[in-house]
């Protein structure tokens, strides 16, 4: 969990591929924040061992199984979350997938699936629960996307970097849109975390800062921007890199 915290009492959070990796740490974050978070991933084992954690913890937390690149699936998830805690004040879309390679040989089946759940996932989760908020008063959508779809683009990738440039473009887009309606929507755009096989890795990656990043710095951004703090920011993709995009 983050060391950052707000003041979150109150709040209802659902965050998408919750169960690993960064999705977890942010919906770690947000219970010991005071939010109450339902826990959503395509894997149920893993959205019942982080829904377990936070209750431990002494948070509120219920786990759901959904693939959120299905929309029937996506309507019973938001549904599943207001029958339990009421009402949807947060939206966090982290479920992602992630396959690179080279161009000429990208499978149709990887490049179709990478779309449907970065993409066509987020926009379900925020056009379903972006109703719900609008008849509540509001509410806050924050996208993971990535710094390789703004604005440094990876060496082999096609279908994961298109996919996160779609993202951050339906960020602005939806922003715009619900705005009116009280509803923010940013994107954060991860970078620069330690790869599965670090020992392969540089001893020090290409940013200004000299380190990887971890999944508490990215959750940390994601708890700010869910604060009444960060009020007047929306439609911004904000890097959190450790400066690779100066470098």
């Amino acid at each position: 969990m983050t060391s950052f915290t707000v003041d979150l009492t109150g709040k209802n959070a659902l965050v998408t591929g919750a169960g690993a990796d960064v999705g977890r740490a942010i919906a770690l974050s947000l219970a010991q924040a005071g939010a109450a978070v339902v826990v959503n991933d395509i894997n149920p084992d893993r959205a019942e061992r982080v829904a377990s954690e936070i209750l431990a913890a002494g948070g509120k937390a219920s786990p759901w199984q959904a693939d959120v690149s299905n929309r029937f699936q996506v309507g019973s998830l938001i549904e599943a979350a207001r029958d339990t805690y009421g009402k949807i004040d947060l939206l966090i879309n982290a479920a992602g997938v992630y396959k690179v390679g080279p161009m000429p040989k990208v499978d149709e089946w990887d490049w179709r699936r990478m779309l449907e759940v970065n993409v066509n996932g987020a926009f379900f989760m925020s056009q379903l629960a972006g109703r719900v908020m609008a008849d509540e008063g509001g509410g806050v959508i924050v996208n993971l996307a990535s710094t390789a779809g703004h604005p440094s683009p990876l060496a082999e990738g096609v279908a994961y970097v298109t996919s996160k440039s779609a993202l951050i473009g339906m960020t602005k887009q939806c922003a715009r849109e619900f705005a009116p309606l009280g509803i923010r929507v940013n994107a954060v755009c991860p970078g620069n975390l330690p790869p599965d096989d670090l020992a392969s890795a540089p001893a020090q990656p290409a940013n200004a800062q000299g380190r990887y990043g971890t999944v508490e710095d990215v959750a940390g951004v994601v708890l700010f921007l869910c604060s009444d703090a960060a009020r007047f920011i929306t439609g911004q993709a904000i890097n959190v890199d450790g400066g690779e995009s100066m470098v």
